[in-house]
Formats: C-alpha cells, sequence, structure tokens
C-alpha cells in the first residue's frame, strides 16, 4: 500500500509537473523544431495493483506544435511511453534518484525514435529547469524558470487540495471564492493564479483577468523571483527590500508561502 506522501508527489508529477512538457517544448525553439514531424501518442505511466486496469497514467497527443495534454487518462496503445514499474519508483526517478530500479521501460524507441528523442531532451530540459540551484544566465531561460516554477506551485496547491491534503483543504473548504496570483513586474506572460471557492480549486496561466486577484505574490524582477523559488533568498528579507511586493494582506502572504513550500518538497 501506498503511503500518503508517496501518493501525494505522483499526483504532483502527474497533474502539475509533466504538463510543463507541452510549455517547454513550445517555448524552447530548439526543441520545438524536434516536434515539426512528431505526430504521436506520448504517455507515462506507473503499474498501480490498486489502480483500475492495474496501471495510472497521463498521455500527449502531438501533432507537430499543437499539443493536447490528458491527464488521468492512460491510452491503450501509444506511440511512446515511459512505463514505471510502480508509484514509488516514478517519485524517485523524477526526484533525481535514477538507479536500475527506478529506470522506466521505455517502448516505441525503434518504431518512433524522432519522437521518443525530442520527448527525453524535452524532459531533461525539465529536469534541469525544476532541479536548479542557481539563476540560469541568460534572460530567456529565467522567464521560463519562472513560468514553470508558478504554473508547477499554482497546480501542485490546488491537486493537493482535491486529495484532500489536511491543511491545504482545511482552508480551502473555508475559504469564499478568491483569487491568489503570482506575478512579476513588467512580465505579464510570466504569471499563474490559483481560484479557490468552498473547498473547491482551479490552478491556471496567464493574468487573472475576470476580477482583480484577491492576494498576489508579486516580484520587482526575474532575479527577485527566482531568489524566492531557488530557495536563495530570505521571503522576510526580500520583503523589506521591496523584492517581493504582498499584494493583499501579510497573514496570506506566509499561508501561500508555506504551501510553496510543501509543494516544493514532495517534488524533491
Amino acid at each position: 500500500m501506498h503511503t500518503q506522501e508517496e501518493l501525494y508527489s505522483n499526483k504532483i508529477f502527474f497533474n502539475a509537473a509533466l504538463p510543463l512538457v507541452k510549455v517547454i517544448a513550445n517555448d524552447v525553439p530548439s526543441l520545438k523544431k524536434q516536434f515539426e514531424k512528431v505526430h504521436a501518442i506520448i504517455q507515462v505511466s506507473a503499474l498501480d495493483e490498486e489502480a483500475e486496469g492495474g496501471k495510472i497514467g497521463m498521455h500527449y497527443v502531438v501533432n507537430g506544435d499543437e499539443w493536447l495534454v490528458h491527464l488521468n487518462a492512460v491510452d491503450p496503445n501509444p506511440h511512446v511511453e515511459l512505463e514505471f514499474k510502480s508509484v514509488e519508483a516514478m517519485n524517485a526517478f523524477f526526484k533525481g534518484k535514477m538507479s536500475p530500479a527506478t529506470l522506466p521501460k521505455m517502448k516505441g524507441i525503434v518504431k518512433h525514435f524522432g519522437a521518443f528523442k525530442a520527448f527525453l531532451m524535452t524532459l531533461l530540459k525539465m529536469s534541469s529547469l525544476l532541479s536548479a540551484t542557481e539563476p540560469p544566465k541568460d534572460e530567456e531561460t529565467k522567464e521560463l524558470m519562472v513560468k514553470c516554477f508558478f504554473y508547477l506551485l499554482s497546480s501542485g496547491i490546488s491537486q493537493l487540495n482535491k486529495m484532500g491534503h489536511a491543511d491545504i483543504h482545511d482552508w480551502a473548504s473555508k475559504s469564499p471564492d478568491r483569487v491568489y496570483a503570482w506575478a512579476v513586474n513588467g512580465y505579464p506572460q510570466i504569471s499563474a493564479y490559483l481560484r479557490v471557492k468552498a473547498g473547491k480549486s482551479r490552478a491556471g496561466r496567464g493574468e487573472y483577468k475576470r476580477a482583480m486577484p484577491f492576494f498576489t505574490l508579486r516580484f520587482d524582477s526575474l532575479d527577485s523571483a527566482l531568489g524566492i523559488l531557488l530557495g536563495t533568498d530570505d521571503m522576510l528579507e526580500a520583503v523589506k527590500k521591496g523584492h517581493l511586493i504582498m499584494d493583499g494582506a501579510p497573514e496570506f502572504g506566509g499561508q501561500i508561502g508555506a504551501y510553496m513550500l510543501e509543494v516544493g518538497a514532495l517534488a524533491k
């Protein structure tokens, strides 16, 4: 039987981290080029005796630069598949604990090598972004890294709420209709939000435009954002120096900050 922590981590990888593959493939020109002639169903799955059909997973339907991401859905006949032997093996692999015991079975390498190669290169790019310990040098990679972290955190918090995480679900259950957002001054395209209402939650990408967010964690620059996201800067010091602006009551900043740390801990 899986521990609750393993299930939380697995859901974050499946429903918050792996969807970033589409973002990265479309935002990085060299990777986008790799997918120009790819027309394939690409799947990531894990064998699980407790699941219906004995397997859980998600898959992408890729047609060049057009991607459809299907969460919580196992395709019976993918062209390319990374199949892990267990939930625990998958979690360990994505946490960087690679060994013969955690490596997935790789299907479709010979028949669909182009799709497999492009997907693997994109996975490696995602891993390098999410496991970084210091900011990249170039502006484009900084933008992509901050965007990926914003998407991961907003989706991760929402996924934990949907799974009944004690602290997060208790907070969401007591919440009226509110939107929490992440933003960087001067970069409207790099933003994400989380809408919470009476126990339900939905993560979104980009700016929330239907109304002013109830609370926004706003950074004055990409470097300031990465300082907090990578854990190299102190949040209170960042607030004092004006690098982190809390648009809303400070207590909500502490609350969202704690949930961000929970997602980060489960993904590492």
